[in-house]
């Protein structure tokens, strides 16, 4: 009696991680990334790392790209990578030029393409654009002749896997291909890290025989190193989406914290104070409580406007207006940065020297993808001033592309930054320096960019520059010294005692008619004519 059994309803859990007789579930031996950046590059290397048994192409469609693979400086920097790097190259991890025999060798292809933002037509500047992704899926579909395990890497928008599902089936495919999604959650400086000991392993496929086989194979790599119970599967959307949301919600915080910082620089609060102290609350912890200048990288901007524009594409207004705040507040706080620079120099930086220490986006990257210090950079230029730049892991090249618009070179967009060559922590920039574009000069240290400097803008908060001689530093400066802690992270009681204007986010500079005197200088000293009240007070003077 049909009334007996219940509807049969699709189900939306979590697919188990069973193999099938007669499908993919074995262990695969041969595995190929398509895309060698950020997230394709490193993901390979662990991979190679951690399954000596199984052999990894890599390949690009950009050659530079692959043959700085395979150089002694890799495009990508983060700590640890190439040592790794170094350990697997030429044994089980190969850079192969020849796409279609990546596409034919390997049982997993991970898919680790750009999808930048689209520049024109309907969603300009929100909607991703996936030209790239479905070149790649075409490919495959026309290449391959046994079945394949796609798996989408990187970030990508929600329903892609469908979209590629239905690129990967005949008739536009020779045979029908799996599609999973497995989003990378490693972090840009903490990247090898993160992939050597996860916090979780997302795999998302669908809820069929071939599907959960499909996950069943992807499953068995990675419990070569990571523990069973930090392996999660969920429905492919759920994956997609969950990407878009953990981004979202750690912007959202830093955000909070950029807003948070304004408020105490207007209350006479320490942002560095509050945040320890909700800090300590166990529902809202420590991480992500930073003030500075705001986020940046390929990550939290760029798929924030994407989830803006799947909540504008499904009638969800309200939804996408709370999370546009979050970006609106990124874009204030480092507008509101810039203009605390012009109006504490006597409002006008026009033909004065700043040195800006750090240009990436964060620590430990060479990655300057939506760095806030590019855009404060840009506007300072505008402004008429000399901007002399030290980054430990950015290239000159790197640089003086990010900004040649603004200091009279052609500029160039972030996709093609993120294939220039990076440099060494350890190492100063190679080349000759003298041939920066007028208005720009890119030194090879920190001591360097400060000589002669008006002021300083701290915008990355490399560890070295917690470590500097300050004494040195401001005995290289003109007068009156300004320092601008753009990342809250510097002894700013230290800095004032050495003799510099301390402007540092989150903080209230001392009032005007205060004492400025540093220790140790004489009256005599302080009455001379690098008197240091003489900065404006103003609503955005600390």
């Amino acid at each position: 009696d049909s009334r007996s059994e219940p509807t049969r309803r699709v189900r939306r859990e979590p697919v188990r991680l069973t193999a099938h007789p007669g499908t993919m579930a074995q262990m695969p031996t041969c595995i190929a990334v398509i895309g060698a950046g950020h997230v394709g590059g490193p993901t390979a290397v662990m991979i190679a790392h951690k399954c000596p048994g199984i052999k990894v192409l890599v390949t690009d469609a950009n050659p530079l790209k692959l043959a700085k693979w395979q150089g002694s400086l890799p495009p990508v920097y983060e700590p640890g990578l190439k040592e790794i790097l170094e350990g697997v190259r030429g044994q089980n991890l190969f850079f192969e030029p020849d796409l279609a025999k990546c596409i034919r060798e390997a049982q997993l292809i991970f898919v680790a393409v750009t999808t930048p933002l689209k520049q024109d037509g309907v969603g300009a500047g929100h909607a991703p654009d996936v030209r790239y992704w479905e070149a790649v899926a075409r490919t495959i579909g026309a290449v391959a002749t046994e079945q394949k395990v796609v798996i989408e890497r990187s970030t990508v928008p929600v329903r892609t896997a469908m979209v590629m599902a239905r690129l990967l089936r005949p008739p536009t495919s020779k045979v029908r291909h799996e599609v999973l999604s497995n989003p990378s959650f490693a972090v840009a400086g903490t990247a090898m890290v993160n992939l050597a000991s996860p916090d979780v392993v997302l795999i998302g496929g669908q809820d069929s025989v071939t599907g959960k086989a499909a996950v069943a194979a992807l499953t068995a790599v990675y419990a070569q190193w990571v523990p069973a119970h930090k392996i999660k599967a969920s429905g492919v959307w759920s994956a997609e989406l969950s990407k878009l949301a953990a981004s979202a919600f750690l912007a959202q915080r830093v955000s909070s914290m950029s807003a948070i910082s304004a408020v105490c620089e207007a209350s006479d609060a320490d942002v560095g104070e509050v945040a320890r102290a909700i800090g300590t609350d166990s529902r809202i912890g420590a991480k992500h409580l930073q003030a500075g200048i705001g986020f940046g990288g390929a990550c939290y901007p760029t798929h924030l406007r994407n989830l803006i524009y799947l909540c504008q594409s499904n009638r969800l207004p309200e939804v996408a207006t709370y999370w546009q705040a979050v970006l609106d507040m990124n874009t204030w706080q480092r507008e509101r940065f810039t203009e605390s620079i012009v109006k504490t120099l006597f409002n006008t930086v026009a033909g004065k020297k700043i040195a800006v220490l750090g240009f990436a986006y964060k620590k430990d990257t060479s990655d300057i993808r939506e760095s806030p210090a590019k855009y404060i950079c840009r506007r300072l230029l505008d402004e008429g001033a000399e901007l002399s730049i030290y980054d430990p892991a950015v290239s000159r090249a790197s640089i003086e592309a990010a900004l040649g618009a603004s200091a009279g070179q052609q500029d160039v967009n972030d996709d093609e930054l993120a294939a220039v060559e990076p440099r060494t922590p350890q190492g100063a920039v190679p080349g000759n320096f003298s041939r920066a574009p007028p208005k720009l000069s890119v030194e090879p240290d920190a001591y360097s960019a400060c000589v002669g400097a008006h002021a300083f803008l701290l915008l990355t908060d490399w560890d070295e520059f917690k470590a500097l001689d300050y004494s040195q530093v401001y005995a290289s400066m003109k007068r009156p010294c300004f320092a601008f802690d753009g990342r809250c992270c510097l002894d700013n009681k230290m800095l004032r005692e050495v003799g510099f204007n301390v402007h540092a986010i989150g903080s209230t500079a001392p009032k005007a008619g205060a004492s400025t005197m540093p220790a140790g200088m004489s009256s005599a000293e302080a009455k001379g004519p690098l008197k240091l009240e003489l900065s404006p007070p103003g609503p955005l003077d600390y």
